[in-house]
């Protein structure tokens, strides 16, 4: 793992003034398209994460756009069919909030690139469960640890992250 964190740091981070999709600023950003866009990369991360998948895992989710590719690399990696959540229905065509086959009932982890409150992914879940899914886990690369944890929790959605600013040496 310390060979993918180094990996990771070197294709993503970038230093400067960012603005997230949390509205906090950052003095570092990490560009998850340098990942999901680098085959071996995105290959081996969907690699770490389908280690983490819960036993009775039936289905990997991922939010749109970012986390797509990699719920696709976690679904190559271990077989388990897909879908894709979209932030909200299309309104054209089938109107669907998911793409993708989804069951009421389904044991589904919900796959998400970079957290930083957890906000997106939080919303994702829930439409997940609302729809009658079973979220058994909300499963990210990287957690920035600004409290995106705490949000899970109190969400009711168990989390994890296969590593945290502080892993990938990011944090002061």
């Amino acid at each position: 793992m310390a060979s993918l964190a180094s990996r990771i740091v070197d294709a993503a981070y970038l230093e400067g003034d960012f603005v997230l999709r949390s509205g906090r600023r950052s003095r570092y950003y990490l560009d998850k398209y340098r990942l999901t866009t680098e085959p071996s990369i995105l290959r081996d991360i969907g690699r770490a994460l389908a280690t983490r998948l819960p036993a009775n895992t039936q289905r990997v989710a991922g939010p749109e756009l970012g986390a797509v590719p990699l719920a696709t690399a976690v679904s190559l990696a271990t077989g388990l069919p897909s879908v894709l959540v979209r932030g909200a229905a299309k309104s054209y065509g089938t109107e669907r909030r998911f793409e993708g086959i989804l069951h009421a009932d389904e044991h589904v982890v919900l796959i998400e690139d970079v957290v930083t409150t957890g906000g997106q992914a939080i919303e994702s879940a829930r439409a997940l469960r609302d729809s009658g899914a079973n979220v058994s886990l909300v499963l990210v690369v990287v957690d920035r640890e600004e409290g995106a944890a705490e949000a899970m929790a109190d969400a009711g959605f168990r989390f994890e992250a296969l590593f945290t600013s502080t892993t990938l040496g990011l944090r002061t």
